[in-house]
């Protein structure tokens, strides 16, 4: 069974960092797109980040570019999602993701594309 495991949310204030860390089981990451999604309160859930390990490609969403760093550790069966420079609008719940399907690549405005798999999320609250 695919499981996946979101931790390392917190409480931080506007500049700081947080990494979240995606311990994922039950399946081959060269095979899998994961991907880091986040919901704001009254807000949709949206994508902001993924990694496709097998063919080494990367996606993020301009809201996030240059301040947010996605990395798997293959042999550790996780991803991670480095935080920088954290704002306010940051603050959401934010899950890892599983597709077997999808293929991360470049930037955008967001991906929507409903992935396979969901793991329970963990919180992230930015201070003004």
């Amino acid at each position: 069974d695919v499981q996946l495991q979101a931790s390392g949310g917190g409480l931080v204030q506007t500049g700081g960092s947080l990494r979240l860390t995606c311990a994922a089981s039950g399946f081959s990451f060269d095979d899998y797109a994961i991907g880091w999604f986040r919901q704001a309160p009254g807000k949709e859930r949206e994508g902001i980040s993924c990694i496709s390990s097998g063919v080494s490609s990367t996606y993020y969403a301009w809201s996030v570019k240059d301040r947010f760093t996605i990395s798997s550790d293959n042999a550790k069966n996780t991803v991670y999602l480095q935080m920088n420079s954290l704002k306010p609008e940051d603050t959401g719940v934010y899950y890892c993701a599983a597709d077997p399907h999808y293929v991360c690549s470049g930037y955008g405005t967001g991906f929507t594309h409903p992935f396979d798999y969901l793991g329970p999320g963990t919180q992230v609250t930015v201070s003004s």
